[in-house]
């Protein structure tokens, strides 16, 4: 982590004057005007992965209390089956049948823009960091159950009162957990945004418009450019993705001590 960090901030350090930070953490990206401004790609990350994260949390958690508190013993094994085989397809898959299927549809349904758009992206990304968010809670959940299983028979609850009254209420850190790797997973996943938001450097008005992350933005840029400082402003990118990585990692790292806390 710290030869990344270093890597990062040395390729980084010809941006370091007030003028050119000015220009990279700015609204305005016209590489042949000077301007750099990363801001538009920052906020479009933000809000593809907070948008892919509640479509995809709720789903995921009505998914785990399905399978945990449900007597349908068949039907419960089948959906693990299912989250478990979706872990084992490749993202571009996702990416090329939603170009096929899904953008059209969203371009004739609203009647707005080329359907390459936040709502686009966000449906497919939220389907991408389901099972992540899934098979943590389902990791968690499967931990408790043992330890309760004979009191929860002895006291004739069914699987559904077990899972609300014991499992549930005792698995409160994971659901945290589960939120935050899941929004990670969404921020750092590039070819989803790069082949459905539509890669337009704007602030968007609405799920319909277009949008472009640090991610597919790094994939761009560096795609083409190799030598003038709109390249070097892909290091000022690596820089946030880097850094909301680490907070994503030091705030699971929190969650565990006062987990730990809270069991002492």
């Amino acid at each position: 982590m710290v030869a990344i960090f270093c890597f990062l901030l040395y390729f980084s350090f010809p941006l370091f004057s007030l003028t050119k930070l000015q220009h990279v953490f700015a609204w305005s990206w016209q590489p042949f005007e000077g301007n750099f401004g990363i801001l538009p790609m920052v906020m479009g990350s933000l809000l593809l992965s907070l948008f892919a994260l509640a479509l995809s949390y709720p789903l995921s958690l009505g998914l785990c209390c399905y399978i945990h508190g449900s007597s349908h013993s068949i039907l419960r094994k089948a959906m693990l089956v299912l989250v478990q085989f979706m872990t084992s397809i490749p993202t571009v898959i996702y990416g090329f049948v939603a170009v096929f299927l899904l953008v059209p549809f969203l371009r004739s349904f609203f009647q707005h823009g080329t359907g390459f758009s936040i709502l686009a992206a966000g449906l497919i990304l939220s389907l991408l960091i389901l099972p992540t968010i899934v098979l943590i809670l389902h990791s968690q959940f499967s931990q408790i159950e043992p330890k309760i299983r004979l009191t929860a028979k002895a006291l004739g609850m069914s699987e559904a009162q077990k899972f609300i009254y014991i499992v549930f209420p005792n698995a409160k850190t994971s659901l945290l957990t589960a939120a935050v790797l899941g929004f990670g997973r969404a921020v750092g996943d590039t070819l989803i945004p790069l082949m459905l938001a539509g890669n337009a450097v704007s602030q968007p008005e609405s799920i319909l418009d277009s949008i472009r992350t640090l991610t597919s933005h790094i994939a761009l840029v560096v795609a083409t450019d190799s030598q003038s400082d709109a390249y070097l402003s892909l290091f000022a990118c690596g820089m946030v993705l880097f850094s909301s990585t680490v907070a994503v990692n030091i705030a699971l790292r929190w969650i565990a001590g006062k987990s730990e806390e809270g069991k002492a």
